[in-house]
């Protein structure tokens, strides 16, 4: 028997060739034989060269599941044998992670490719040790060691450990700048993500390096210097040092401005769907303008909405510059290729588990077989998300059947949109109070909004039940009602109402909607206090309310339930004395305006007027006046506690004459005032931003008035702070406002919270 180990091929050699008669392989015990088989060139009765053994051994070797691969030669007489010795990689039956304090392991664990069990694979492992340094340094220890320790028992399985030394965090000291004239340090270092420490980094995580991010801070410093002409600036990579001590590292970044530019000529070219003029009108940078690149991809959105809203969803609009040094221009010529038409062709809905496909598609404003366009599109997913259900919505596109259709794809993630609350709580109102709740503003999946609901406490008891489908029918169309019996205990009075209400809503035009809502209730004023007013004691007793509630809404807010940009605009006019004894008319007018600005911060003003009008020359119910004061309206003052107010009056026996006397006394009660005027100035700003915990500044001024006084005649102003946090039990609300001109009688500062909608 002779025997050829091939551990070396000579040159000569590998012409050389055998006929096999038989093929073993040998040493594999987890790996099927079958499966390396199948990447084997050498087979029973095949003739094979060297060169094709060498081919084979590094197919072996790609399977990845062998350490040591031989091949070994046996001849005896006629009969060659082809032998494959194989060395199976050990087993990884546990991966574990020693020395990390700063990274939980939870979090280590899906940072590692190895899996248990599987074949262990040296390169898998140093794929691993690549993606925990990167989340290290992501986190700012760039001093961190990962070490992989492999151990492997007589049966050939492996246990891996990454041993870590984590080192200290890395935080940026200083950040400073070199050739900047045209903008100061600090208004450099502020466009910057990369920020320097300060004494709750160690909470915030500000001050962090990071090389990827410092690296897009280069190219937004120098967006910055494009937006102002000047389009041959070079910021240079930083200069990173650490500081003596060695716990900090400083930055800096060189920058050569150039000089400034302005815009040359401007010209359209290509496919041009109107004149050379109108196209030329939506673009905005003008001849003798500062260049800025900022308004060119603006001017480039701009061209490309007008052809993509006429179905030319693969429109291009390249901007193509020519600058002219010695003259300091940038000559721009917009060149269109409009492409075909496009048409939707499908529009698929994905990951809505509970909300019905059809709750979805009414807000599209496109609809399948529609041209394509890009403003409908948009609006689409305004509208989808405005729902309030979802806490993500991602529409995208992508080719139909052919070139000229597209499917729009609309992927969704549901939000809980119900809640189920029973228990006790503290209301800076209410006082201590006991509540019970199911509110559903999905409910069936059908976007149905349902209330059912019950609370009591130190000074009111509710119960409501309500619901409302704001497609009736699958038509545009809202229609609801409420059923609710409540009684509330003021200063001076109690109030019992038992009543209910039908809502009729429909759409007028892209953004506005009005509503009818009739309502009835019976009240009772009861338990007046004995040194109540004249003015409470006159309406003690029951009535009866029947009115008609109408209203007109105008809302392009971005996001209806936090919103940014936009404005909300309603007028209402409430009519009682469709039958009923209470007879009044109500008027108020409300508008509020958001305002982006800088670092995801928000600026909004509120306004509101509001006039109760008598009918019939009788009185205005007191709960139907207007009472100002705490959360909603002034910040800063007691609830209900701005506005008209009388002395209230005390029965005593007159010693002279014996008889019962009503005399006034030094207190005073608030009687609610027919005319209202409120305004609120806000400034909101993000603290946590992953939490969406938000601060908050603000302005308030207003007053009610009564009958005989002139709107704005006497104003109450106040200032103030909080915070916003969307909770997992809703928008909550945490403000302390400050009276800038108390009374005596009124407290200098007031803090209250509310869970509820942000406006």
């Amino acid at each position: 028997m002779a025997a050829l180990v091939l551990l070396f091929f000579p040159a000569a050699a590998l012409a050389q060739t055998y006929q096999l008669s038989e093929v073993v392989i040998e040493g594999n015990r987890r790996v099927e034989t079958s499966a390396i088989r199948s990447v084997l060139q050498a087979a029973p009765g095949k003739t094979i060269s060297l060169d094709e053994i060498d081919t084979d051994i590094r197919a072996i070797f790609k399977l990845g599941r062998f350490e040591d691969v031989k091949a070994e030669i046996r001849q005896q007489d006629a009969a060659v044998t082809l032998v494959y010795r194989l060395a199976e990689r050990p087993l990884v039956r546990k991966v574990e992670f020693t020395g990390n304090k700063e990274l939980s392991t939870d979090k280590l664990k899906p940072l590692s490719a190895l899996k248990t069990p599987d074949i262990y694979n040296p390169s898998v492992v140093d794929k691993s040790v690549k993606a925990i340094k990167a989340a290290y340094l992501e986190e700012g220890f760039y001093s961190a060691e990962i070490t992989p320790k492999v151990e492997i028992d007589d049966q050939n399985e492996a246990s891996v450990t990454f041993e870590i030394k984590e080192g200290d965090k890395v935080l940026v000291d200083r950040i400073d700048f070199e050739g900047n004239k045209v903008f100061t340090d600090k208004e450099l270092a502020k466009v910057m993500v990369t920020k320097e420490r300060w004494f709750l980094s160690w909470l915030t995580g500000r001050g962090t390096y990071q090389e990827e991010v410092v690296q897009n801070d280069l190219e937004i410093i120098a967006d910055q210097y494009y937006n102002q002409g000047y389009v041959q600036v070079k910021v240079r990579q930083p200069v990173v040092t650490p500081t003596e001590d060695g716990k900090y590292l400083n930055i800096l970044i060189e920058v050569e401005e150039g000089e400034q530019f302005r815009v040359g000529e401007v010209e359209v070219q290509g496919d041009l769907l109107k004149s050379r003029e109108e196209i030329l009108e939506l673009v905005l940078l003008r001849p003798g303008d500062v260049f800025s690149r900022k308004q060119l991809r603006a001017d480039v959105f701009a061209v490309n909405d007008l052809y993509a809203d006429q179905g030319y969803a693969y429109v291009n609009v390249s901007p193509l510059t020519n600058i002219e040094p010695e003259k300091k221009l940038v000559n721009l010529k917009f060149d269109i290729e409009q492409g075909i038409k496009v048409h939707i062709e499908r529009i698929q809905i994905s990951g809505n588990t509970k909300t019905r496909d059809k709750v979805i598609r009414r807000e599209m404003k496109l609809d399948e077989g529609d041209l394509y366009s890009a403003t409908k599109l948009k609006d689409s997913r305004r509208k989808v998300n405005n729902l309030g259900f979802f806490e993500e919505v991602n529409i995208s596109t992508a080719r139909g059947s052919d070139e000229a259709h597209m499917d729009v794809n609309v992927e969704v993630k549901e939000r809980p949109t119900g809640t189920f609350s029973l228990g006790f709580g503290y209301s800076s109102v209410d006082g201590v109070i006991g509540q019970g709740s199911i509110t559903q503003e999905n409910f069936l999946g059908r976007a149905l909004k349902l209330n059912l609901s019950g609370a009591f406490g130190s000074s009111s008891t509710t119960y409501q039940i309500g619901l409302l489908d704001p497609y009736f029918l699958d038509k545009n169309l809202s229609l609801g009602f409420d059923v609710y019996k409540t009684e509330r205990e003021w200063s001076d009075f109690t109030k019992r109402t038992t009543g209910g209400d039908v809502k009729l809503g429909f759409p007028v035009g892209e953004y506005n909607r009005a509503f009818f809502i009739y309502r009835y209730e019976e009240k009772e004023i009861m338990d007046v206090d004995d040194d109540a007013s004249l003015f409470i004691r006159e309406q003690e007793g029951t009535s009866t309310l029947s009115s008609i509630y109408s209203s007109l809404t105008r809302n392009t807010t971005d996001y209806r339930l936090d919103p940014t940009t936009g404005y909300v605009a309603e007028g209402s006019v409430e009519f009682a004395g469709l039958g009923g004894s209470e007879k009044f008319s109500k008027y108020i007018l409300d508008y509020r305006h958001f305002f982006p600005f800088k670092w995801g911060t928000v600026f909004s003003m509120h306004g509101q007027l509001g006039y109760v009008q008598r009918i019939g020359g009788q009185e205005i119910p007191i709960d139907e006046r207007f009472f100002l004061g705490g959360i909603n309206t002034l910040r800063g003052f007691n609830s209900r506690e701005v506005g008209p107010r009388v002395r209230r009056t005390s029965q005593q026996v007159n010693p002279n004459t014996g008889n019962i006397e009503t005399v006034l006394v030094d207190d005073f009660e608030f009687i609610g005032g027919t005319k209202e005027a409120i305004f609120n100035l806000e400034y909101t700003f993000p603290l946590v931003k992953e939490m969406g915990v938000k601060g908050l500044l603000f302005f308030d001024a207003g007053n009610a008035w009564s009958e005989d006084q002139e709107y704005f005649s006497e104003m109450r102003y106040s200032v103030g702070t909080g915070i916003r946090w969307f909770s997992p039990m809703g928008p909550l609300r945490l403000e302390w406002g400050y009276n800038l001109d108390p009374r005596e009688d009124e407290d200098r500062s007031k803090f209250e919270f509310s869970i509820g909608k942000f406006f």
